[in-house]
């Protein structure tokens, strides 16, 4: 009952951060659109406004006009829109999923025995401290003289990261590694808006309020974290879809698969924004491309598997599988915390196993991410057989 319970709260919890995370992008990429899109105004009177840029646009039936005020507009409405809640929801239900499904099932999801013989407190700990740790250091460096050259600035933190995903591998299982670093730049870019972003525009609406002009450097150190945010939104994205994909986590160079995809990512994002502002290179593009194909060229296995099977390599697949996957995989598992079969997998006959023989093979001889984090300790010459089994069995 509680396995089941669980898996609702997952369900409800996963459905809210993604509701939410479709608000929070959405809006991030329409305003750095409409920014890179505007243009002069074109009445002398907007220009005594004080209008920096204007935009007419047409959408769902009727006319849009939007207009930017250089530094204030002459009043502020009563009602003025901010733009904060959907940041904060998103990273609100991503934490409880966190919760939810790598710590809570911390032994299924987030620790791998052969990667580092860790104890689930120590595997939090070093969840939370590495999250916590990465919006501090980044923060600082924003801060820093660093940040008056952004290509400088741009280059420590690729170098940051790299090593950060490089850790996490050693320490986590691969899926639990790929979502720690998504956790830490989704709270990077959720702390921008809360420490960076939302204060400096309450002190330019303070300053409007009394008059004032407001102080350049609000609206800098706004814009520096908003860009940085729009180019960690695709590297986000992927990491909370590559838990479907395991021959990304559980590849061994996962860790260099992890950093080519978030560059190509964030690659795609710069050739979207370059695009906005007129600019035709496709130099971002094809950079993202050719980082792409290395992910799959890299990605195909090189171990050769041989084919010659015997007659009673079933039967002993069979009794494999029997002990170390289903588990998990039937009509009822067994396994703490497992509600229901994953994917609604169920190896419980002979017909199941065998229209499945690739897909095992890939899993836990390929990939090696089954059994999750090994827990029932299958064995290399139990991997080993499954894989023979399987070739052999896609050849006939």
């Amino acid at each position: 009952m509680a396995a089941y319970a669980l898996e609702w709260l997952n369900l409800l919890v996963r459905w809210l951060h993604v509701i939410t995370g479709i608000a929070w992008i959405g809006a991030s990429f329409y305003f750095v659109w409409l920014d890179n899109h505007l243009e002069a105004p074109s009445k002398a009177s907007d220009i005594e406004r004080d209008v920096s840029g204007e935009l007419w646009a047409v959408h769902g039936g009727g006319f849009y006009h939007a207009e930017k005020f250089r530094a204030r507009p002459p009043a502020i409405p009563d009602r003025l829109h901010w733009f904060k809640w959907e940041a904060y929801w998103t990273w609100l239900s991503g934490f409880a999923l966190l919760i939810i499904v790598y710590y809570v099932g911390a032994d299924i999801h987030l620790i791998d025995r052969s990667v580092a013989d860790i104890s689930r407190s120590a595997a939090i700990a070093i969840g939370l401290s590495c999250i916590a740790i990465g919006w501090v250091v980044y923060d600082v460096l924003c801060k820093s003289l660093l940040a008056r050259n952004n290509n400088a600035l741009s280059l420590v933190l690729f170098a940051l990261l790299c090593g950060t995903a490089w850790g996490l591998t050693q320490v986590f299982g691969g899926r639990g590694a790929y979502i720690h670093f998504g956790a830490m730049l989704g709270t990077i870019m959720v702390a921008n808006v809360a420490m960076v972003i939302m204060p400096s525009q309450r002190a330019m609406v303070r300053a409007a309020e009394q008059g004032k002009v407001p102080d350049p450097r609000y609206g800098i150190a706004g814009k520096q974290r908003s860009v940085h945010n729009t180019y960690f939104t695709l590297p986000v994205l992927f990491v909370m879809m590559s838990s479907h994909y395991a021959f990304t986590f559980g590849h061994r160079y996962n860790w260099a698969l992890l950093i080519a995809l978030s560059l190509a990512g964030a690659l795609i994002r710069v050739w979207f924004v370059d695009r906005h502002k007129g600019k035709q290179s496709a130099l971002t593009l094809i950079a993202a491309a050719a980082l792409i194909l290395l992910v799959f060229w890299t990605g195909i296995p090189t171990t050769q598997i041989a084919t010659k099977t015997t007659a009673s390599d079933y039967t002993r697949v069979q009794a494999i599988i029997a002990q170390r996957c289903a588990v998990c995989h039937a009509a009822s598992p067994v396994q703490p915390g497992i509600a229901a079969a994953p994917k609604g997998v169920i190896f419980e006959s002979e017909a199941q196993i065998r229209s499945q023989a690739i897909l095992i093979a890939q899993q836990s001889a390929i990939t090696r991410v089954m059994p999750p984090g090994n827990l029932t300790q299958m064995t290399e010459d139990e991997r080993a057989l499954i894989a023979r089994w399987a070739a052999s069995a896609q050849a006939r």
